[in-house]
């Protein structure tokens, strides 16, 4: 059986991602996207960093290959994978591992189009991410997809999943900006 190739795309900054038959640019964030992608990968990444689960980043490059299709580069905002599926000396792999990552944290951008972030949400699924969790800072909600279907949450809640054992962050608080001192 003739083995599929692996789609390539341009190196470019933002980073090129290859989604429904196409290479894709990710946008430059504006300041209300990297506040909460940055606010996720701080919580994330002390979660990581305090249980020694694994490795958290943003804006990190997968090569991910869903059942009987070609891999293909996908770059969420912000990932985690586990020390389980990669080990914690494995460090030239994990630079651009081949696999899907454990968690994918994408921020829905107002130049997002719909059908790009459901062919994403299909390709993680199928190529093993066990979550998927949309954030949208404009409805200030979680979206979490994994093989069980999706639950939102609001502004109100506390997000947590079993793909993130003993992580748990206040919805609102990845949305408050950080007020400045009184005088």
């Amino acid at each position: 059986m003739p083995s599929i190739p692996e789609i390539t795309v341009p190196i470019t900054k933002p980073a090129t991602e290859w989604v429904n038959g196409r290479a894709l640019q990710k946008v430059s964030p504006q300041e209300l996207h990297a506040r909460v992608q940055g606010r996720c990968v701080t919580a994330l990444g002390a979660w990581a960093d305090a249980t020694a689960s694994g490795r958290v980043g943003t804006e990190w490059e997968f090569r991910v290959t869903p059942p009987h299709e070609p891999t293909r580069p996908l770059v969420p905002d912000v990932a985690f994978l586990s020390y389980e599926r990669l080990g914690f000396d494995e460090d030239e792999a994990a630079q651009i591992p081949y696999m899907a990552p454990d968690v994918a944290i994408e921020i829905d951008s107002p130049d997002d189009r719909r059908a790009d972030i459901d062919e994403k949400i299909r390709v993680y699924l199928a190529s093993g991410t066990a979550l998927i969790l949309l954030i949208d800072p404009r409805q200030r909600t979680f979206t979490a997809y994994d093989s069980a279907g999706l639950q939102t949450f609001g502004a109100d809640d506390v997000f947590e999943h079993p793909a993130l054992a003993k992580f748990s962050v206040a919805v609102a608080s990845v949305f408050e900006k950080t007020k400045p001192p009184q005088r």
